[in-house]
């Protein structure tokens, strides 16, 4: 099997529909799911910092990883953007290949 990943972005509210469709369409994820609210509790400067935020569920694979990981920094709002990719150990063969054939 090739490598795939789950990868989780966090953004703005009001940015997820944009990085979404970034996303897509530049071919960096074959599917993204959006969970259109979740509150973050964090770290920043020094205090505890308490928001609401979209998060993003993208789906690709491991050689587009580095790609996908340079542009989303590049057109995220944040300074220090969450992006985290998860390995996706097993799953339907016919789905990741779908991922494949969706990223060509």
């Amino acid at each position: 099997m090739k490598g795939y990943l789950v990868v989780l972005v966090t953004c703005p509210l009001d940015k997820a529909e944009e990085l979404v469709d970034f996303i897509v369409k530049g071919k960096l994820g074959a599917c993204v799911n959006t969970i259109k609210e979740v509150s973050s509790v964090y770290w920043w400067k020094g205090k505890i910092e308490k928001d609401k935020e979209a998060l993003l569920v993208i789906k690709t694979s491991a050689n587009r990883f580095s790609e996908l990981l340079e542009k989303v920094k590049e057109k995220h709002p944040y300074t220090v953007p969450e992006i985290i990719a998860l390995p996706i150990v097993g799953g339907n063969e016919d789905y990741l290949k779908w991922i494949e054939e969706s990223l060509e």
